[in-house]
């Protein structure tokens, strides 16, 4: 294998040598070995400035390993900071889906509060329709119209005792506001056809 000519990199390996870089670091920037590095030196009488006899070798190990130890701190730094975005993005990602979450539980709730408000609706209906109406006594016959003394009323039997009741439109009727109004105590004449009512402590009239 031919080996690499140093020459057009002569002004550099000079600069490096007054600077005092070490062979072992210079040949390691050339990729050369360190023994084909200090033959091209004293082929050019290459020396430090402040060399005065020969040139001392120094293991520059140290310094290479400082520029690996820098790389590998590069290199970890760009992966702290990849990681860090990769972070904020997944905090990112998750405050959207919760977002997301919070909105569809809102209209979930909206939806639920709807049905519930339609089900207690149904429900008061439900529970009107199965209660017991009142019995509103006193109404069940149809009201009289004009001056007509005829009226229609309810003839109840047994649960609740026997009692009749009479249309309420009854209190329009001038025979009985002047006739029957504040009586109470009245006899009761049972016949096949006809339930007479009258007045207590009066007679009926004799037929002529």
């Amino acid at each position: 294998m031919a080996r690499r000519s140093l020459r057009p990199q002569l002004n550099q390996i000079r600069a490096w040598v007054r600077q005092g870089r070490t062979d072992a670091w210079i040949a390691h920037q050339l990729e050369v070995s360190a023994s084909e590095l200090r033959e091209f030196r004293r082929q050019h009488d290459l020396a430090p400035d402040d060399e005065a006899d020969g040139t001392t070798e120094v293991d520059l190990r140290d310094e290479i390993e400082a520029e690996i130890e820098a790389a590998a701190a590069e290199e970890e730094a760009a992966r702290a900071k990849a990681e860090e975005e990769a972070a904020d993005k997944a905090a990112a990602e998750a405050a959207e889906r919760e977002a997301a979450g919070d909105d569809s539980d809102d209209a979930d709730a909206d939806t639920d509060s709807d049905s519930t408000d339609s089900e207690d609706t149904e429900s008061d209906g439900s529970e009107a329709e199965g209660r017991p109406r009142r019995r509103r006594r006193g109404r069940r016959g149809r009201r009289g119209r004009g001056a007509s003394n005829k009226l229609e009323g309810t003839f109840e039997h047994g649960d609740e005792g026997y009692g009749l009741w009479l249309d309420p439109a009854i209190q329009d009727i001038q025979a009985y506001s002047e006739n029957w109004a504040g009586k109470r105590d009245v006899t009761v004449t049972v016949e096949a056809d006809q339930i007479v009512i009258r007045r207590a402590g009066e007679e009926p009239a004799e037929e002529s």
